[in-house]
């Protein structure tokens, strides 16, 4: 992963990220707040050797209190220093426990030694302190008093007495949140890593070119009132929506312009994926530019087309099929433009069968020597077989990937099986794309108004939406004398 792949990740889980992070803070503050307050007392020694004599019998016990020093320091530990402090308070504690609560440390290079208590109460602290600097003061002079007599050469006094302390040492809130905070923000990432490295969705054009080197013919992102009124003539001429399905139309062209397919196979991986919708609407665009375009439902399982057109199955693609009446008859014009539909037909026990048989290859031949494309929408190819049979008989595939709908595995599953088969496949469609955020498929057009005559798209596709035009076409009346309005 690259810098831009940690920068995805972050925008993708930035809530995730966000909370774990409150809760790390949170953490820290209710440490603080439940942690019970600990108050520290210092005091300080200072270690001198009793000699009056000259400069260099001073340095040498200079040298020789730096060495003295460290073993003073391991000996305020001792139940020799600490018992007798311990009796003088009157504390229920031993030795062992309140060597726990005394830090004792020297200066480098100094004859310094600093004593440290910890307590609950500010008072006892110091009072605990001071009496561990006066044991030590005791057991010092005893150690190093000579066996033969007189006084101890080493001599210890108190120049940092011990006081209450007025705050807290501890907890130290500041330190605790921001200790949650970087804990907090540390997890956070790492769970975000892990969950974006374990979910293998595709979510945005990222995650599809990890899986295939198929061209990404367009985005469409989610709109919530294209659950209502999911037809292209029922958004707003220059809304994204129209615009994308416009997109899509273009790069088509462009992905087409090697192979001359006039016949393209709408199709995805799994249903709810947005495949029936995506075909009526590329219909829709393509006859919106002035093509003659046919719309099939070959979804001979699940037809939605004629749902969303409003118009009638019971006779269409099926009843051509078994040879029941003439295509010419079953064809349906829609809307003010070049657009005529082959709705499904009743649903047939063998619809495998029926799409791989010579009846369907003629059936795509004629119409693609009648319209100028034909677009077909077939069922998904993971639980059936309908759609790999019937891409051999079409000129490309489009597939209709719905982002958050399918992991990678299905998507690499769909395409094998359409290789194997030997079809062409044109490109992808990233459907359902969120409007914001790493993964919005982004665009930009702007709006001419029409001049010297010149009406923009936007405005034909008022028109297709609204009034129509004759649907005697010369064209249309010619070839389909009996097509239905």
């Amino acid at each position: 992963m690259d810098l831009r792949d940690y920068m995805r990740v972050i925008r993708r889980q930035w809530i995730l990220i966000v909370a774990v992070t409150l809760v790390g803070l949170l953490a820290g503050g209710a440490a603080s707040v439940m942690s019970k307050p600990t108050y520290t007392a210092d005091t300080q020694l200072f270690v001198a050797i009793q000699s009056s004599g000259s400069v260099q019998e001073l340095q040498q016990g200079n040298t020789f209190s730096q060495a003295r020093v460290q073993s003073y320091v391991k000996t305020v530990g001792s139940p020799v220093v600490l018992q007798p402090a311990i009796d003088s308070l009157g504390l229920a504690v031993t030795a062992a426990d309140l060597a726990e609560r005394v830090k004792t440390t020297s200066d480098p290079n100094t004859v310094l030694i600093n004593i440290s208590v910890n307590d609950g109460s500010p008072v006892q602290a110091s009072a605990i302190a001071q009496a561990v600097a006066d044991s030590l003061i005791k057991a010092v002079d005893n150690l190093e008093k000579p066996k033969t007599g007189g006084s101890s050469p080493v001599s210890l006094s108190i120049i940092k007495p011990a006081i209450a302390p007025s705050a807290p040492s501890a907890p130290n809130t500041k330190m605790n949140l921001l200790l949650g905070l970087l804990v907090g923000l540390a997890v956070g990432l790492g769970v975000a890593l892990l969950r974006t490295t374990l979910d293998n969705r595709i979510v945005g054009e990222a995650d599809l070119k990890s899986v295939t080197d198929a061209p990404l013919l367009g985005g469409i992102a989610f709109d919530q009132d294209a659950v209502r009124k999911p037809l292209l003539t029922q958004a707003a001429p220059q809304s994204p929506r129209a615009e994308s399905f416009r997109q899509l139309r273009t790069n088509l062209q462009f992905a087409n312009v090697s192979s001359h397919a006039k016949t393209v196979l709408v199709t995805s991986s799994l249903p709810g994926e947005g495949k029936s919708t995506t075909a009526a609407n590329l219909a829709i665009a393509l006859a919106e530019s002035g093509q003659s375009v046919c719309l099939v439902d070959a979804d001979l399982r699940r037809p939605m087309v004629n749902e969303y057109l409003g118009l009638d199955r019971n006779a269409g693609l099926t009843t051509a099929l078994v040879g029941s009446a003439d295509v010419d008859s079953l064809l349906q014009h829609w809307g003010g433009m070049d657009l005529f539909v082959l709705t499904s037909g009743q649903i047939p026990p063998n619809p495998s069968e029926l799409l791989g048989s010579a009846p369907m290859k003629d059936l795509l031949t004629r119409l693609e020597q009648t319209f100028d494309s034909v677009i077909i929408d077939a069922p998904p190819l993971l639980p059936v077989t309908d759609a790999a049979v019937l891409s051999q008989h079409v000129g490309g595939v489009v597939i209709v990937v719905g982002s958050q709908k399918i992991r990678r595995t299905d998507l690499e599953k769909s395409l094998s099986s359409l290789q194997l088969v030997g079809s062409s496949i044109l490109g992808i469609v990233l459907n359902r794309l969120p409007v914001k955020g790493p993964d919005a498929y982004a665009y930009s057009y702007h709006t001419y108004d029409a001049v010297d005559g010149d009406t923009d798209r936007g405005s034909m596709a008022a028109t297709n939406s609204g009034t129509s035009r004759p649907n005697d076409s010369p064209r249309r009346a010619s070839v389909f004398p009996g097509a239905r309005n």
